[in-house]
């Protein structure tokens, strides 16, 4: 996707950052909740895919409310009115040459949103409420809680310590905990965030609901853990002819959790069309690897051990005809056509870890994916909750996967259930069993291994494998670049059909005779 370009609308003395994407036939505004940036936010799987949904179906366009982001910060001594930045939504709306367009105004852009289609209704086309209130201290935070949260904006801002607050489904996401610190720092100061807070604090537009009459859609979800669902309740008992849609999951930003099934319900609302079946998207089987460290080894041997893995990692990938997905943190991700493949590889790539002297945890999940890029959505965070649940050398799988593999000869055992915020109920959860059913569907009979399938230059380097010297030494000794030694090492491990480089370690010493292999 090319670079979007951010432009900036005046609005009296401030100036609004915007972005305009997509050429549907309709305009569509986003305005958005607590803090945005335009930049930044596309760096996240879930908004990224949400806003090219969005994109789809409409001309979309993007702003940072004033304080936030990219546009001009404002004053804490002096804080502006809801009606001051409602009208920074008109603001931006003149400049994109947009004369009427639909709303999309998730949590705090809800009030916003109301607040415009009350005002210009000849402007609203239609509106859509995500996660939206009334009224903060009755359905957000009472004015005691307001206190503590702005006393963690103002002591621990930029740490990712509002995260609990938004997304506690994510906490234990360590990509995105750190993400999440990265997005409070570049959305807004700590003394910023603390004023929109206070800002925030003021808003009730409960006396206008009445007179809205553009036709609205309000999404909540069931469990949301910033706004009480009975928010969106008392917005559809208010606002006349509102229809509601409660989804399930807790985690608050509209951009996490199901984003295509939010996508979904607001492009079948403002298209009349139910939304058309994603030709990027394909059924597959998500394989999720995690290794760590249980011998508490030093940095460089623990380096050294994770890089022979991730290279033994693509190398079993494709040798199970699966493919390379992408790595998210310590997750390293790979796809399969089917998921007795991907338990397959599953085991061979334990036991690779075991040989290295790595801990490997793993879970297999089948749902739909992007064909592009690296796996997003609700199947990778299924599959990736597996491999974090799962214990050393366990491979974790949906009941699905077992379902989808009768008569591969595999066995499965019931290991309970996960909890996920956007899971209607608990996920049944199945371990691949001992190695021994295992064994026979993964380990064909082995081939004769022969020293004399290697060049002479790659005998060279299994031999100084044997000794212990790594990548880097090899390179060295023999006057080679680091790259070259890589795929000399990767050509060895795919000639003599071994696992890792301590496989051909040991491979050497047998085969080695007076003069050495």
């Amino acid at each position: 996707m090319r670079p979007i370009e951010t432009r900036y609308a005046r609005s009296g003395d401030v100036r609004i950052a915007y972005q305009v994407i997509g050429q549907g036939s309709f305009d569509l505004v986003f305005v958005p909740g607590f803090i945005s940036n335009l930049d930044l936010q596309w760096e996240d799987e879930g908004y990224s895919r949400l806003l090219k949904r969005l994109s789809t179906f409409s001309r979309l366009i993007l702003f940072d409310k004033r304080g936030t982001g990219l546009s001009d910060r404002v004053d804490s001594r002096h804080l502006p009115s809801l009606e001051t930045r409602m009208d920074d939504v008109r603001a931006v709306m003149d400049a994109a040459g947009s004369g009427r367009a639909a709303l999309l105004g998730a949590s705090e852009g809800a009030p916003m949103a109301m607040l415009f289609a009350a005002t210009y209704p000849e402007r609203t086309r239609a509106l859509v409420l995500y996660g939206g209130y009334a009224h903060f201290h009755k359905w957000v935070m009472p004015p005691e809680r307001l206190e503590a949260f702005i006393e963690t904006v103002e002591t621990s801002w930029g740490t990712g310590a509002t995260l609990p607050n938004f997304a506690p489904g994510r906490v234990d996401d360590l990509y995105f905990a750190q993400w999440w610190g990265r997005f409070e720092r570049l959305s807004a100061s700590p003394t910023a965030a603390a004023s929109l807070a206070r800002m925030n604090a003021g808003i009730d537009v409960r006396g206008i609901l009445s007179t809205i009459a553009a036709p609205t859609l309000l999404i909540h979800r069931r469990n949301d853990t910033r706004v009480d669902p009975e928010a969106s309740r008392f917005l559809a008992r208010k606002i006349h002819d509102a229809r509601l849609v409660e989804i399930p999951g807790r985690d608050h930003p509209i951009w996490t959790g199901d984003v295509d099934r939010v996508a979904d319900l607001i492009e079948e609302f403002l298209t009349g069309q139910p939304a058309v079946a994603d030709t990027e998207r394909v059924l597959a089987a998500l394989l999720v690897t995690r290794i760590y460290d249980t011998a508490k080894l030093g940095d460089r041997m623990w380096s050294e051990r994770s890089q022979r893995f991730q290279e033994t990692w693509r190398l079993l990938v494709g040798r199970h005809g699966g493919r390379v997905a992408g790595t998210q943190g310590e997750l390293m991700m790979s796809r399969f056509d089917g998921p007795a493949r991907a338990i397959r590889c599953a085991a061979a790539l334990r036991d690779a870890a075991q040989q290295i002297g790595v801990a490997s945890a793993q879970g297999v999940h089948v749902g739909e994916i992007e064909m592009r890029g690296a796996p997003a959505g609700l199947t990778a965070r299924v599959a990736m909750q597996l491999a974090t649940n799962a214990g050393r050398g366990d491979i974790l799988a949906s009941r699905l996967v077992a379902e989808l593999a009768i008569g591969s000869g595999l066995h499965f055992a019931d290991a309970g259930r996960i909890s996920l915020d956007e899971l209607g109920e608990p996920l049944p959860v199945v371990q691949a069993t001992s190695e021994q059913h295992l064994e026979p569907a993964c380990r064909p009979k082995p081939k004769a291994m022969e020293p004399a399938a290697l060049t002479a230059r790659e005998s060279e380097v299994v031999s100084l494998i044997a000794d212990g010297m790594s990548n880097a030494a090899i390179a060295a000794e023999l006057k080679l670049s680091e790259h070259t030694v890589k795929r000399h090492v990767a050509n060895i491990l795919l000639k003599l059909d071994l696992p890792s480089r301590a496989a051909a370690a040991a491979f050497s010493a047998r085969h080695a005779g007076p003069d050495g292999p």
